[in-house]
This record gives structure tokens, C-alpha cells and sequence, in this order.
């Protein structure tokens, strides 16, 4: 099949993909699932406490609910529109064939600056906690975490399957040990902040909204993701899967920090640029045991580390389709460049804190993981059936209704996103 979805397999090509099957069984959708999860947390974990602040832990829990629905489905969407072309075909291929040069231009703009960014953030944050525990300098720091975590995607999508199986299980223990020992000392009134004005809390929860989304951003891997199984309804059910585990997982960290920490101390973390490691040096003071403290730093640097492979995954499928770079050891060593070696270079040369780098990708996200995907299946459906080809193997449920509530959620994180930078929407701990 070619990149257009016409059929165009030989026979010489039966005993190769035969082969194939041979050397690598097909994933479980726990391990596709581990993935997604492992892609959200990194972002999600360590951004979500401080820009939920405002709002705290009700509204937090709602936009956190509405973003999973919206991100999950637009995530189907692009599976939808995959389904007629080749393995190792991203959005860059697809966006170029449906919606056209220009639209595709902007399109791979927005996804690699996201993707950049989200690596750029686990790289400087890695590097500032390796220095913080070891005293190596944190640029030197990030670029030893960089070479070493960047060989197991040159490697193999199914290697990074894998380890992303052993590192969610490592995020998961060492998170229920935390949240455990958080939970048990959650104070009620510190929790739900009863006395705080509902219309305060309303208005601080739009802030939330970009970070809400980038803690569902999974979809630089959705390509990754369907040709590790080549069956959309598997995909789906990993990306729900994925996307659950990390809602699940936000809720119970919320709970556990907010419940403990009180909404004030926030104000000075958000101030010194939400970096991860003011957020870890505010929490261990509520954390009375020298041993959980070090679970704490063992369940964030799992967590980033869990979060930079799989990112760095669905980044250099990306390049290499838009690229055209091939799979052998040379083309993967291109690809592997271009994906690891600007966010490093900028984490080196301005090292901004977490929660900001998280905040400029917001506009970009919301564009290409909401506006587009729905665009690109309005665009498929009505070529097909120009076509004749009404019936196809996977379709997105929810018919329009899905359709339009991904474009309203996409327009209305752009328009907060945007006026973000205005004193329009407040700012929990700026203004």
C-alpha cells in the first residue's frame, strides 16, 4: 500500500512481513497502553499541581475529565484517517495529502515545536535533578541523560514498548507508595478549600486549560502506536487505556498533594517558574520520612524518564515520514539527530523552567492534535465517499457530535491560551 493508501504489496514482499511476524510478536494493549500512559504522566505529574493551584481540586479534577475525553478522541481520529495508508505514515504524510502544502507546513510546525518542547522540558528538568542529587553540572547532566536514553528508540518502537512496560509499573508502585503515605495525612479542609469564592475558582480553572490538554498529549505516538499493532480497534484500546490510567493517576496525585499542601505555598513555586525540583523541595517538607522522600525523587525522575523516551518515539516516527529518512541504521541515526539534538541544544543554551516550556506548546498543541485530526476525518470521510468507499474497517464514535466537541475544546484552549498573555485570564500567583 503507498502513502496515497492504494494497494501495492508483490509477492516478494510476503515472505519479508511473514519474517516480521516471526521475529516480533504483537504487543499486548497493556503495552500500548504503558506507552500512552508513560507519555502523558511526564507532563502531567509534574506540571499539573502547580497549574491547578488556582483552581484547586474539584475544578482541577472536572477539566482534567473533559480534556481526557477530548484528547482521547482526537487521538481516534487520526487512527480513523490511517487507516488507508502504509506503516511508518504520520500526520505530516496525511496532513500533505488532505488538507494540502500550506496547511501541512503549518501543521509540522506546530508538532515539532510541540514535541520540542515537551523534550526540551524533560531534558532541562533532568538535568537540574541529576545535578541536584549527584552535584554533576546539569548541562553536562542533560546530555549524558540524552545519549543514553535516545539509544533505546534508535533501536526499536517494540524495544520502547517494552520499557515502557517496566518503567509505568516503576511509576505506578512508587506512585501508590507516595500517594499512600500522602493520602493518609490529607487534610480535608486543606483538600477542598470549602471557604474559597466558587467564582474565583471558576475563573482560575481556565489557566488550567492548556496544561490540562498537554497532560493528554499523546499524539506524536498515535502512528507509533497503530503500526506496533496494525489494527486500529487495538490502538483504540490502548489509547483509552492510557489515557485512563494517567486521568486515574492525575486524580489520586491532586488528591494527595493538594491535600496536604497548602494552596499559599504555591504561589512561591509558580513564581520560580514551576521547576520540578521547587515543586519536590516544597512537598518533602511534608513528608516526614527520609525513605519516601526518596521515593518521591525515585517516582519523578521514573516519570520523566518514561515520558522523554516515549515523546522522543512518536518525534522521530514524525521525522522520519516527513523526512523521508528509511529504517536502516543510517536513516534511524538521521532521524535520531534531528529528534534529540535541538531540544537539547536550547536546554543548554536557555534552561526555562518546566511548567513555562509546558505553557508556550499549548497554542501549538491544541492546533494540531484538535483542529487537525478533526479536520483531516471530515476530509478522509468526504474523499471516500466521493470515492464510493463508505464502509471502512474503524470509524471514530460519536459521529459529528465527536467531531465538533474536539474542535470547540481545541478553539477554546487557543483563545485561552492566547489571551493568557493579557491580564483577561488570571493567573494563580502572577496577577
Amino acid at each position: 500500500m503507498d502513502t496515497k493508501g492504494n494497494i501495492s504489496t508483490t509477492d516478494t514482499d510476503i515472505p519479508h512481513l511473514l519474517n516480521q511476524s516471526k521475529t516480533f510478536a504483537t504487543p499486548r494493549v497493556i503495552e500500548g497502553a504503558s506507552m500512552i500512559a508513560c507519555i502523558c504522566i511526564g507532563a502531567g505529574m509534574l506540571g499539573l499541581p502547580s497549574a491547578g493551584a488556582g483552581a484547586w481540586t474539584l475544578w482541577s479534577i472536572l477539566l482534567l475529565g473533559i480534556a481526557m475525553v477530548a484528547m482521547s478522541a482526537s487521538g481516534c481520529c487520526i487512527l480513523e484517517v490511517l487507516q488507508t495508508y502504509d506503516k511508518r505514515v504520520s500526520i505530516a504524510s496525511i496532513t500533505k495529502d488532505l488538507l494540502g502544502l500550506k496547511v501541512a507546513f503549518v501543521t509540522n510546525l506546530a508538532v515539532y515545536f510541540v514535541g520540542g518542547a515537551l523534550l526540551y522540558a524533560y531534558t532541562t528538568s533532568s538535568g537540574l535533578m541529576i545535578e541536584e542529587f549527584t552535584g554533576l553540572d546539569s548541562r553536562w547532566a542533560s546530555i549524558l541523560f540524552v545519549a543514553i536514553c535516545s539509544i533505546s528508540v534508535w533501536h526499536s518502537s517494540i524495544l520502547v514498548s517494552r520499557i515502557s512496560v517496566l518503567l509505568i509499573v516503576f511509576v505506578v508502585i512508587s506512585f501508590c507508595l507516595i500517594a499512600g503515605g500522602l493520602v493518609f495525612e490529607v487534610e480535608i479542609s486543606t483538600l477542598l478549600e470549602l471557604d474559597l469564592p466558587i467564582p474565583e475558582q471558576a475563573l482560575y480553572s481556565l489557566s488550567l486549560f492548556p496544561i490540562a490538554l498537554a497532560s493528554f498529549g499523546y499524539h506524536h505516538n498515535v502512528s507509533t502506536v497503530r503500526d506496533i499493532y496494525q489494527n486500529e480497534h487495538k490502538a483504540q484500546s490502548a489509547i483509552i487505556g492510557g489515557t485512563m490510567i494517567a486521568f486515574i493517576m492525575y486524580v489520586l496525585w491532586l488528591v494527595a498533594v493538594f491535600g496536604n499542601v497548602p494552596r499559599d505555598s504555591f504561589v512561591g513555586i509558580i513564581q520560580q517558574g514551576g521547576n520540578v525540583n521547587i515543586l519536590l523541595s516544597e512537598l518533602t517538607n511534608y513528608v516526614q520520612s527520609p525513605i519516601m522522600n526518596n521515593v518521591v525523587t525515585a517516582f519523578t525522575a521514573s516519570a520523566i524518564l518514561s515520558s522523554f523516551i516515549c515523546v522522543g518515539m512518536g518525534v522521530f516516527d514524525y521525522l522520519a515520514d516527513l523526512f523521508k529518512f528509511d529504517d536502516s541504521k543510517q536513516g534511524r541515526a538521521k532521524s535520531l539527530a534531528v529528534t534529540f539534538l535541538p531540544p537539547l541544544f536550547a536546554s543548554l543554551a536557555i534552561p526555562f523552567g518546566f511548567l513555562a516550556a509546558l505553557n508556550v506548546a499549548a497554542s501549538a498543541a491544541a492546533f494540531w492534535a484538535c483542529i487537525i485530526p478533526a479536520l483531516l476525518v471530515v476530509k478522509a470521510r468526504s474523499k471516500r465517499k466521493t470515492q464510493g468507499q463508505i464502509e471502512t474497517r474503524y470509524k471514530v464514535p460519536g459521529g459529528n457530535l465527536t467531531l465538533s466537541g474536539i474542535l470547540i475544546f481545541g478553539s477554546v484552549v487557543i483563545f485561552i491560551h492566547v489571551s493568557s498573555f493579557t491580564t483577561l485570564i488570571p493567573q494563580f500567583g502572577i496577577y
